[in-house]
């Protein structure tokens, strides 16, 4: 099923509240403006919210599955209904708001 893809702007957050960023966005294909996000690219997460308890906090994050059919340079581009896991933690990330108008599968 065709889902947004994920881009710079894209509000991305790990499942303690933490804003993940990507590291290396590809800038030679943009989306409403915006460079697109591939598998490729890990994300950096900042101020997760799990660093209170004796757990460490999420520091980073690295998408496991992305679009099968659209690609940027050769790496499949991040939809917002891939698969992803937060290191050290486990858990995944979340994506909470992106374009709309480009979709893929």
């Amino acid at each position: 099923m065709p889902s947004p893809i994920l881009h710079v702007g894209a509000t991305v957050m790990c499942a303690h509240a933490g804003q993940a960023t990507p590291m290396t966005p590809f800038p030679r294909v943009t989306v409403s403006g915006q460079p697109v996000v591939t598998l490729s690219s890990p994300y950096a997460v900042a101020a997760c919210g799990l660093s209170g308890s004796g757990s460490p906090p999420c520091a980073t994050a690295q998408w496991l599955v992305g679009a099968t059919r659209v690609t940027a340079g050769g790496a499949p581009v991040l939809t917002m209904t891939g698969q992803s896991v937060c290191v050290p933690t486990g858990t995944p990330l979340m994506p909470v708001a992106a374009q709309t108008r480009a979709l893929a599968t």
